[in-house]
């Protein structure tokens, strides 16, 4: 599998990325794995700044050529930033997934949830099923 996974980000069975910015706050996106099987994105529906989510709460949409598929928070929070270049180039989500294709930052309502989440070995093991 040429999936990409990173050993530094928490992952989630919705397939979503988090990585720890060490000051109580997230950065999330989707895997790599996730824009593979959902194809080229063509838009991007983001939550506003300031929407408070609990884990596994929808917080947007992202759409492709496939389908349209919900994105979850994978973490209680509130967002504090949204990835607006997703605006213009949605495709960024194919490109750079865990780089410039970043969704959201989740200002966290408790930063221990974050041991919930999958390590980069039980994301492989979750997506090789």
């Amino acid at each position: 599998m040429s999936t990409n996974i990173p050993e530094e980000l928490a992952y989630t069975k919705s397939h979503e990325w988090v990585r720890d910015n060490k000051d109580g706050t997230v950065t999330v996106g989707i895997t790599d794995h996730a824009q593979e099987l959902l194809g080229d994105v063509v838009y991007i529906e983001l939550p506003e700044d300031g929407t408070l989510l609990n884990a596994e709460d929808p917080a947007g949409v992202i759409e492709s050529v496939k389908a349209a598929s919900d994105l979850y928070s994978p973490l209680a929070g509130e967002v504090i930033a949204v990835n607006e270049k997703l605006d213009e180039e949605p495709e960024l989500v194919n490109t750079e997934p865990y780089g410039d294709g970043w969704v959201m930052t989740l200002k966290l309502d408790n930063t221990d949830d974050l041991n919930q989440l999958l390590d980069a070995n039980a994301y492989m093991n979750e997506i090789a099923e």
